[in-house]
Formats: structure tokens, C-alpha cells, sequence
């Protein structure tokens, strides 16, 4: 965390989007500029208790486990344009949502996520990271097309 204080500083992302409550939280807690977080209320798959954040703007969606529901695409895009804090509630599961967060924001911005028992994640958005998201989120509309 206090490595991406001190890159937040220095590179001056447009956007700061967190996937994850605790990377959320640790962000929040250590002062960042957080615009968007997308949380479940969940560690690990266990529940916690909800964190208490002050937001200005709340989006409540359903995202089941293993999947990007149709309503994540416009949430999460309502969310960063929106021009103060907002969070996306999620009921189920968040984590493929960093894909959906990384299509929607504007260049320049950063997702960062946990990755567990390793660190952080942090995806700078550029038009090559992208492209690459994209062709996985492709990949997976194929695959599910054919289910």
C-alpha cells in the first residue's frame, strides 16, 4: 500500500478503481484518492461485516459467481463517470468484474485488485491492456455462446 501511495503521487492516475474489499479498504484507509470501489462484502468468499465508506453515489447489482452480468457493464460504467466516489455493491461475486472495470475506464486510469496471499494488482489502462482484456472477454462470450 505504500508503494502505490507513493506511485499514485508520482504518476497521477485520472481514475483510481479498486476491485475488492479489502484492497477498497486498505486504499480508503491510507487516504488515496479512491473514485470507484466494487465490492461483495466478502474476503476470500467469506462474509464481513459491510464497510462503512462514504460514497456519494451507490449502484447495487447482481453478479453471480463465475459470470459478468449484463447489468455490471452499466453500473460499473455509470460509476466511473461519475465525478465523485462511488461504489458498486455487488450481490455475489465481484472478482470478474476487474475486467469490466478495465474495458469502461478511461485511459490513464488504474484497476487495482488483491490478488490473495500474494499483494496487489494494479492495471494501468491503456489501449494495449485494453485490447487484451477485451480478447479474454471475448474468449469467454465464445465459450458460453457454445454452452
Amino acid at each position: 500500500m505504500e508503494r502505490l501511495s507513493e506511485l499514485i503521487k508520482e504518476k497521477k492516475p485520472s481514475k483510481l478503481i479498486a476491485v475488492g474489499d479489502r484492497v477498497s479498504r486498505n486504499i480508503i484507509e491510507k487516504g488515496m484518492p479512491l473514485d470507484v470501489l466494487i465490492i461483495d462484502n466478502k474476503v476470500m468468499r467469506k462474509a464481513i461485516a459491510p464497510m462503512e465508506m462514504q460514497t456519494e453515489k451507490t449502484l447495487r447489482i447482481t453478479n453471480p459467481a463465475g459470470t459478468i452480468a449484463d447489468e455490471a457493464w452499466s453500473a460499473i460504467r455509470d460509476a466511473i463517470d461519475y465525478e465523485g466516489r462511488a461504489k458498486v455493491l455487488v450481490e455475489g461475486e465481484e472478482d470478474l468484474l476487474t475486467l469490466v472495470a478495465v474495458l469502461s475506464a478511461p485511459e490513464n486510469s488504474w484497476v487495482v485488485y488483491g490478488q490473495p496471499r500474494e499483494g496487489i494488482v494494479v492495471i494501468n489502462v491503456t489501449e494495449d491492456a485494453k485490447r487484451k482484456i477485451r480478447q479474454i472477454v471475448d474468449r469467454m462470450e465464445d465459450k458460453n455462446s457454445k454452452n
